[in-house]
């Protein structure tokens, strides 16, 4: 269950001291991206850095950064120990996220981070992340519909929940490719506290120094985010201009367009695209990106498919899926940490695709069977475009189970 609010969160961290400065970063798509940018940008500036981002991809503590490397378990579970104590001597009731939001704090305080990068985990105003104490910027990326029945069912209301994380005298850096209505609500919450909106921009001589075509057309808005709130946030005199370049050039941030080899789980040689987009914003990212990169040589593209329950499935899967597709739907595994996430049915995710044309004779019903899935996926896939995608809990799974099979002696293809 989802409870938003600040108080359960706030007497938590009542001992954990804050001297970090931070980057606050909220949004509906781009801001893992950001944050991602954001650290390695400050980790090249020679700057102690640590990043707080959700959810986790295959253990609970790599939401955790810092230097930009997982923090250690060890040092995450005596932080996430103390945290636990508190909560239970005081009877504060804390959410399983309020508990790693502050054992994510409490690791920078013992690790003596300069600066954290954190991204909200849902909305912004009442997110768990927005007791932190000493911020230096706040970026807000491009907002667009997902989770209404927290935030609001108009673009506006979920703006101006996201806006909740600006502070009086603070620098809101704001995706500029937003809507005219997104920024005016921004623009007038900021008027209204006393602080100023910088919209990101792609002019700029660090830019210049990378090749556009590197990037997709949303990696390069939020790489601009990125750039603008870092220009802001950092301030020691010395130019780090040089180091940034290779740095992100560099980057890789599994989930968000990543290419992935499962010869280990289905024994196909060609790679797979491997995307987290789960919303209908996000999907028409990752259409956009599948129609001009991989359809041009192909005349159909398989799917591996998750969603979280409540998603409009129908709406997430037009820009997807086009007549002559193949569709495999499965549901992830229980999350850890977050036991009110759950999968949507096989059967709704199926009904989906039909409703989008697809043809049942293309379809398979993996259950909660990812080997099977992703087998059957490459099977019919022939060699062609293999793509799975809609959830980052699905992400997770398969991250996870490529690391077991990469770590068992007895890979699976041979059980």
């Amino acid at each position: 269950m989802i409870e938003l609010g600040l108080a359960r969160i706030s007497r938590l961290l009542q001992q954990t001291p804050q001297p970090w400065r931070a980057i606050h970063v909220a949004g509906t798509n781009g801001k893992g991206s950001i944050c991602a940018y954001l650290s390695a940008m400050l980790h090249a500036s020679g700057v102690r850095c640590g990043r707080y981002n959700s959810p986790h991809l295959i253990d609970r503590w790599d939401c955790i950064a810092i230097d930009e490397q997982p923090v250690q378990e060890s040092i995450f579970r005596k932080a996430e120990e103390t945290i636990m104590k508190k909560n239970q001597a005081e009877e504060i009731g804390a959410s399983e996220f309020e508990l790693l939001t502050a054992t994510a704090f409490e690791v920078f305080a013992r690790e003596k981070v300069e600066m954290g990068v954190i991204e909200v985990g849902l909305g912004g105003r009442l997110d768990a992340t927005n007791v932190v104490r000493n911020k230096a910027v706040t970026v807000i990326s491009k907002i667009g519909f997902d989770h209404q029945s927290f935030l609001g069912n108009t673009i506006e209301e979920i703006a101006r929940e996201k806006a909740g994380i600006m502070q009086p005298g603070v620098p809101c850096v704001v995706d500029k490719s937003n809507s005219p209505a997104v920024q005016k609500v921004i623009e007038d919450y900021a008027n209204e506290i006393g602080t100023d909106v910088i919209l990101s921009s792609t002019e700029s001589s660090f830019l210049d120094e990378l090749s556009r075509e590197d990037f997709e057309t949303h990696q390069w808005e939020n790489l601009a985010c990125a750039y603008t709130a870092f220009h802001l946030a950092y301030t020691k005199l010395e130019s780090p201009l040089h180091r940034l370049a290779p740095a992100i050039q560099g980057l890789s941030w599994p989930g968000r367009l990543q290419t992935l080899d499962i010869r280990s789980v289905t024994g196909r040689g060609e790679l797979v695209l491997l995307d987290g987009a789960h919303n209908v914003q996000s999907a028409e990212v990752l259409g956009s990106s599948v129609n001009s990169r991989l359809r041009k040589s192909a005349s159909k593209v398989t799917w591996v498919l998750a969603a979280s329950q409540g998603k409009d499935m129908v709406e997430i899967l037009k820009p997807l899926l086009q007549q002559g597709d193949c569709v495999a739907a499965i549901e992830f595994g229980p999350v850890d940490g977050m036991p009110w996430i759950q999968a949507m049915p096989t059967t709704e995710i199926l009904a989906a695709a039909s409703a989008c044309g697809i043809d049942p004779a293309y379809m398979h019903d993996a259950s909660s069977n990812l080997s099977d899935a992703l087998r059957w996926g490459a099977t019919v896939a022939q060699g062609g475009p293999l793509v799975i995608a809609g959830s980052l809990y699905l992400v997770s799974d398969v991250l996870r189970l490529l690391r077991n099979a990469q770590n068992s002696k007895n890979p699976i293809l041979e059980m």
